[in-house]
């Protein structure tokens, strides 16, 4: 007796559907999610819909005031983005902890995992209770329309810090030079 192939895909599928358990939809309130759109820049120019897949390839999770995000040197595979509370960016330089920024809710960090298979460059701590989003660099990926928005909007970040560091590198050589 010959079986047809077609049968039998059906027939998994049908199987498949039933064990696996699916996660119940995102919803969120379509004021929220205007509210995400205009106050994360790494979501600005997403689409309603187009921010609900992206909002729901999130993993959610809450750190404690003085717990690690990630540390310096931590192989990078995902960037975060803050919910609430306030994290602080430092780097160890010549055996000390150096502040390189702080960051409050609506602010992403870690997105250089994103761009760069490089190792962390910092760490990164809360310095209150914080609750972030995390987002994996394959999730990410599996999304075109989503994934050419966050990378234009992550060069676009990372362009603006680039310019206040120079700001400051500037200030601090005159500073050193003035008499």
């Amino acid at each position: 007796m010959k079986v047809d192939p077609a049968i039998v895909q059906m027939s998994a599928e049908n199987v498949r559907a039933e064990v696996i358990v699916r996660q119940p939809a995102l919803k969120l309130d379509p004021a929220i999610i205007q509210k995400i759109k205009q106050q994360v820049p790494i979501f600005k120019g997403m689409t309603p819909d187009c921010l609900m897949r992206t909002l729901a390839m999130a993993e959610y999770f809450s750190v404690k005031a003085g717990e690690v995000v990630f540390n310096e040197e931590d192989i990078g595979e995902s960037f975060f983005v803050l919910i609430a509370g306030e994290v602080r960016v430092e780097k160890l330089r010549n055996g000390q902890v150096v502040e390189l920024a702080r960051l409050s809710a609506g602010q992403c960090v870690g997105e250089m995992a994103l761009v760069s298979k490089q190792l962390r460059s910092a760490t990164v701590r809360a310095i209150r209770d914080t609750v972030t989003m995390r987002f994996y660099r394959e999730l990410i990926d599996t999304n075109p329309e989503s994934a050419h928005i966050i990378y234009r909007n992550i060069a676009s970040i990372l362009a603006s810090r680039l310019d206040d560091s120079s700001v400051m590198l500037a200030d601090l050589a005159r500073r050193q030079t003035a008499p």
